[in-house]
């Protein structure tokens, strides 16, 4: 056996061909042709005396010792692009980068963000919009919000927090016949459901809510208006269309405005809770701590009202 390392090329080489289990798919991800990547992969064989794929009709597996040596491999070159990342942020200085929901960053991030830049204007701020959860060991990201229980390996997470949903409308639509008295009331007026969440995490919805609220044989599966994107379902009921069953954390903004009212009391809590959440051996990092603190003093203005609950 070899006691110095191969050449990186050749390492690259199999490394990309293990990955797709094609050598003309890692030749196009390297830019070199199926030749010289073969080439590569052979002269790494001749230099450990091993067999590294099995060449196959029109396909290749690893061997058993490609198996072997495959994922140390993989993660010495993760490791090497996790430092270029390291070292691309120290270089950038002053970047933050925040990774949200799109919802979140609309309803909630945004409307507020402007007070963080104002006591931080040496920190450049950028917002990544996004359903994709970050990856903060691999992904260009300081900071995300998580929608969960708090428990992240290796991650420092602060709840900032707690979701509900309750009924939400437009303020001129308690002024319309035959106003909302009753939850049963909610029979004459259009609903609209905020779907984001199907196939992602439990929330009550309208059938949930309606029982809870003691309404004799609710149909809160009605036709309505149906939404994918949360803040779309809550301009439409800005708009005045009907009513949403809307997630209050998401409203607050309009709430405080006097564009959305509740009128009801009744409020579902959520299984999950917002959290700030970022590396454990970063968390102490000047710009990371100052967004996190800011974080928590504007959570501090948050309504967390009185609700039953959690929704299952």
């Amino acid at each position: 056996m070899i006691d110095r390392l191969p050449p990186l090329n050749s390492l690259k080489a199999f490394e990309a061909a293990a990955r797709h289990m094609s050598f003309q798919k890692a030749a196009a991800e390297l830019n070199v042709t199926p030749a010289a990547l073969s080439y590569q992969i052979r002269q790494l064989e001749d230099l450990l005396g091993i067999k590294l794929f099995k060449r196959l009709n029109r396909a290749v597996e690893l061997s058993r010792e490609g198996a072997l040596i495959e994922p140390g491999i993989r993660e010495g070159f993760e490791r090497l692009s996790q430092a270029m990342r390291r070292l691309k942020r120290s270089r950038a200085g002053n970047v933050l980068t925040i990774s949200a929901g799109p919802a979140l960053t609309a309803k909630w991030l945004v409307p507020r963000l402007y007070r963080f830049i104002a006591r931080h204007p040496e920190i450049d701020a950028r917002i990544s919009a996004t359903m994709q959860l970050a990856d903060l060991v691999h992904d260009d990201v300081d900071i995300a919000f998580r929608f969960g229980r708090g428990q992240y390996d290796a991650c420092r997470s602060v709840k900032l927090f707690d979701e509900y949903v309750t009924p939400l409308c437009a303020p001129a639509l308690l002024d319309k016949s035959p106003g909302l008295q009753h939850p049963s009331d909610l029979a004459s007026y259009t609903l609209i459901h905020d779907d984001t969440h199907i196939g992602l995490f439990d929330l009550a919805d309208w059938p949930t809510w309606l029982k809870a609220a003691g309404v004799d044989n609710p149909d809160g599966t009605r036709e309505g208006l149906h939404f994918n994107i949360a803040d779309d379902a809550l301009n439409v009921a800005v708009a005045g269309a009907g009513v949403v069953l809307g997630r209050t954390a998401l409203a607050q903004s309009d709430i405080d405005a006097g564009r959305l009212v509740a009128p009801f009391d009744l409020k579902i809590k959520a299984e999950f809770s917002f959290y700030a959440v970022c590396l454990e051996s970063r968390a102490d990092e000047p710009f990371i701590a100052a967004f996190r603190n800011w974080l928590l003093e504007e959570a501090a203005g948050q309504v967390d009202e009185p609700a039953i609950g959690p929704a299952v």
